[in-house]
């Protein structure tokens, strides 16, 4: 049985920082990329960045490349996501997902099998 429990959201202000993370429950962690996803209210659940089941290779969407930052630690089953220079626009439900048996990193949802409850991210203006 997988599981993802997420936590680190919170209330901050823009220009603030937050690291969010995603710990898995389940073997083989580190034979499984990761990607955190968002959604918005009233939007649809977009992808905000992956990283390789070894931790070698990330990438981003445009929107937060150069503010957010994906790592892994594979000893301790988790995922981050640190998040830098926030903006009102990042406000979303920030979700973290896991590719079943894939070390190969993917920005495409259809492509995760696991999926956490989500932790709530606000950042006023």
């Amino acid at each position: 049985q997988v599981q993802l429990v997420e936590s680190g959201g919170g209330l901050v202000e823009a220009g603030d920082s937050l690291r969010l993370s995603c710990v898995v429950s389940g073997r083989a962690f580190s034979m499984a990329a990761m990607g955190w996803f968002r959604q918005a209210p009233g939007k649809e659940r977009e992808f905000v960045a992956t990283i390789t089941g070894s931790g070698g290779a990330t990438d981003y969407a445009d929107s937060v490349k150069g503010r957010f930052t994906i790592s892994r630690d594979n000893a301790k089953n988790t995922v981050y996501l640190q998040m830098n220079s926030l903006k009102p626009e990042d406000t979303a439900v920030y979700y973290c997902a896991r590719r079943p048996d894939s070390r190969a990193m993917s920005s495409r949802q259809g492509d995760y099998k696991y999926w956490g409850q989500g932790t709530q991210v606000t950042v006023s203006s």
